[in-house]
């Protein structure tokens, strides 16, 4: 298994220039996407949560992985269709520029789940 990072940072400076600057891309993204997220380290990968972990993203040797759960790949799987996904995984490729509004959008999307999750764990 790969090390887990103890930073963001850490994590972001084991990836060449290029990569890093598409992890860049996506981090601020995510930041403006869900100011009241905090971001984290989870299954070794940059995280933003809030009650629960809304998206994760990695740099693969090919492209950058986005997971934002089985849910947020199904909200939107007419936009993703021109990308590689899984249950709960998008793959953008590292030649493509990055989709950020697509991404933001995923990123909102999940944030309204955890809060509609969240308050329902509440009434219980």
């Amino acid at each position: 298994m790969n090390p887990k990072p103890s930073s963001i940072e850490e994590y972001f400076s084991w990836f060449s220039s290029d990569i890093q600057a598409k992890l860049k891309q996506i981090r601020q993204t995510l930041m403006e996407a869900l100011p009241d997220a905090k971001e984290v380290i989870s299954y070794h990968m940059p995280a933003f949560k809030t009650s629960e972990v809304l998206v994760y993203y990695a740099a693969a040797k090919n492209h950058l992985g986005y997971y934002p759960t089985n849910t947020g790949v199904e909200e939107f799987k007419k936009e993703l269709a021109p990308y590689v996904t899984s249950k709960g995984a998008i793959q953008f490729p590292y030649d493509r520029e990055l989709p950020l509004e697509l991404i933001s959008q995923i990123a909102q999307f999940r944030a309204e789940e955890a809060k509609f999750r969240a308050e329902n764990k509440k009434k219980r």
